[in-house]
């Protein structure tokens, strides 16, 4: 592994004892660069490796369809760690606090933890950081280039991004390791009820779970490889229609860590087709996904108005008092009872499946910022539904579409008009010339 994938959060003396990784974002056995390392470390000192994965009960507004998605995806995990002689440990409560008790009562040696630029992830890691006292690592093993190592600073935009990506994608676009069979021993008498715990699971059910996608990581792999055999040839024409069934919907599985990134591109860089579609592809999958970690990352308030750039805040504000021919509560958007067809059907689309496309989740946020009283509403409305209703949800992807959309991140200044000032504006109208609204109406309608 490539020694800038890891950085150390917390230098520590030797002493004898297991290798902990804390599995968090990357929810998956193989194709792990985190777990990997873990393994490399406890060969070199012979000894005992455990996975352990804390489960916190309110996470950022998720519910029942998010829960059930992620545990089932952990069981599978776990069915291949035992099969490597790894035991896998799943405790409740506050991160924070469990995986450094845990870490504690069994004497470990190493904690290594995967990487999240979200700030709930990062204060978690602060916590263990004060709690313990040893080595702790963290790799990042979401990103083809690790994020800190892309850029050391919050990037104004994908073409300021881009560049510094090719240069070194080169360098980390290597093979995944496999992982071993362990041949140190860790006797922890510890069983997953899986069936009791999802019975049990003390989370908002009112939002129930989808049938269309099957979690965890042997499904992500038959997707992607249904994906690059049926649709990416097209995909450069087909991405940005919502009519049309183009899109990869590889993206849960990569939000929930089923699926590698790095897997993904190793695989579509094998495949002969449109030079055009494998580039929009590659595109979206590596410089937009790494460029939103690039943002949450560097900016903690990522979810807020202080978030958007300075031209963007300014624009807005002059704009606020301008006067709106529509306005809608949360209730009623959550409803879709809006007087747009297509936007009730993109947030049907997301109620319904757990997914709405990416053309519409971008028309669908810009017209919340139209139809309510301010830019902070309209952020803490789209974000609150986001995060319900998407499979998603709770992403980079998610906080920096929202904010591309109502606060211009990573986009420029636009003609300006009433609500949006400079931020960019979408329009019926646009949709229209772009795909058949009708047939895409239809057919969210015919989801039930």
């Amino acid at each position: 592994m490539n020694p800038d994938r890891m950085r150390i959060l917390k230098e520590g003396g030797e002493r004898r004892g297991p290798v902990v990784y804390w599995m968090s974002r990357e929810m998956r056995a193989e194709d792990n660069w985190a777990l990997a390392f873990a393994q490399e470390l406890a060969l070199k000192r012979r000894a005992p490796l455990g996975v352990v994965f804390s489960l916190s009960e309110d996470f950022l507004g998720a519910g029942m369809r998010q829960y059930g998605f992620l545990l089932r995806g952990l069981e599978g995990a776990e069915r291949i760690l035992r099969d490597k002689e790894i035991p896998f440990v799943l405790l409740r409560g506050d991160p924070g606090e469990t995986v450094p008790n845990f870490v504690k009562e069994h004497a470990g040696s190493v904690l290594v933890t995967d990487f999240s630029p979200l700030s709930i992830k990062q204060s978690w890691m602060e916590e263990a950081i004060q709690r313990l006292d040893l080595p702790i690592y963290e790799v990042d093993a979401h990103n083809i280039v690790p994020c800190w190592v892309a850029s050391p600073k919050q990037e104004y935009a994908a073409r300021t991004f881009r560049p510094k990506l090719r240069r070194l994608l080169p360098i980390f676009c290597e093979d995944l390791p496999g992982l071993q069979v362990h041949p140190h021993p860790w006797d922890l008498d510890i069983e997953v009820k899986w069936d009791q715990l999802l019975r049990d699971l003390s989370v908002d059910r009112s939002v129930p779970e989808v049938d269309w996608i099957v979690p965890g990581e042997a499904a992500a792999r038959e997707a992607l490889v249904r994906f690059l055999d049926e649709k990416l040839s097209s995909y450069d024409g087909d991405r940005n229609d919502p009519s049309v069934d183009g899109q990869s919907n590889l993206s849960p599985y990569l939000h929930f860590g089923h699926l590698s990134a790095q897997r993904v591109a190793l695989e579509a860089a094998k495949c002969e087709m449109d030079p055009k579609s494998r580039a929009a592809f590659l595109e979206e999958l590596v410089v937009r996904r790494e460029l939103s970690d690039n943002f949450c990352f560097y900016n903690r308030g990522y979810d807020s108005f202080d978030a958007f750039p300075a031209w963007a805040r300014e624009t807005l504000n002059e704009h606020r008092n301008d006067p709106r021919e529509y306005l809608y509560d949360q209730r009623e958007l959550e409803r879709a009872e809006t007087h747009d067809d297509l936007w009730n059907a993109a947030q049907k689309e997301m109620v319904i499946r757990g997914k709405m496309h990416g053309y519409m989740r971008m028309y669908w946020a810009k017209k919340i910022l139209e139809w309510t009283e301010s830019p902070e509403e309209a952020l803490k409305i789209a974000i609150r539904l986001n995060d319900r209703y998407e499979l998603d949800g709770r992403d980079p992807n998610g906080y920096v579409g929202i904010a591309w959309s109502i606060g211009g991140v990573h986009d420029r200044a636009w003609k300006e008009r009433e609500i949006f000032g400079k931020v960019r504006y979408m329009s019926r109208r646009g949709a229209e010339s772009k795909f058949d609204v009708g047939a895409y109406i239809e057919r969210v309608g015919s989801l039930g």
